[in-house]
């Protein structure tokens, strides 16, 4: 009875460890790492990385624990590092290990960064298409079935021309009587200017002499 009781304990502690095992193996079976980019970044890095050969060993050091070989470049201006893992199970333990973590006295930020890869034989920038080109009048070179559209004529408001044609020249006609706080509108016509006087006369400049 007693050599049962005192194994208990020990056989509870065991299976206790087994379940563990079994639950972080079942997590890295479930984990893609294909589609985890190789790629970090760490933010908010402290200046002396930059410009102390030795902080930089020992901060090159904490992130080649999780894999090899890494290559580091170094962004002074921005305080970021960015690092190069050859995997992305490597990229995410570093992650996961140093993100939030205080380094040669500074918390820095680790992120991934998702490489832009190139598409197609051509390595270098292409122009985008020209899928707006057809609405140039006339288009350099119309796709098929482009045709050029028929501009409307102007609208013109007869109303508004017969109304201004009887207002007499010179006087003031209000149209909208100022009520509270809302002012009145009132249209001001011109005098004829043929009856006002003689037109003036424009003198032309001389020419100056070659």
């Amino acid at each position: 009875m007693d050599t049962t009781e005192n194994n208990a304990p020990e056989d509870r502690h065991e299976q206790g460890s087994d379940v563990k095992r079994t639950q972080s193996d079942l997590i890295e079976e479930t984990i893609d790492y294909s589609v985890i980019p190789p790629t970090l970044v760490a933010t908010n890095v402290s200046n002396s990385v930059f410009f102390n050969e030795n902080e930089k060993l020992w901060f090159e050091g904490q992130f080649k624990k999780f894999g090899g070989p890494v290559t580091f470049q170094y962004f002074k201006s921005f305080h970021r590092v960015r690092i190069n893992y050859q995997s992305g199970e490597e990229s995410l333990a570093a992650k996961i290990a140093l993100h939030k973590r205080e380094i040669c006295g500074q918390e820095i930020g680790v992120y991934f960064i998702q490489v832009q890869t190139l598409s197609g034989s051509s390595q270098s920038l292409e122009p985008p298409e020209p899928d707006k080109q057809f609405m140039l009048s006339p288009p350099a070179s119309p796709p098929v079935g482009w045709a050029p559209v028929r501009e409307a004529e102007p609208v013109i408001n007869y109303d508004l021309l017969s109304a201004l044609t009887n207002l007499s020249p010179g006087e003031s006609h209000e149209l909208h009587p100022g009520d509270g706080g809302k002012p009145k509108i009132v249209v001001h016509t011109c005098e004829n200017v043929d009856q006002a006087g003689p037109k003036l006369k424009i003198v032309h400049t001389k020419r100056p002499e070659v």
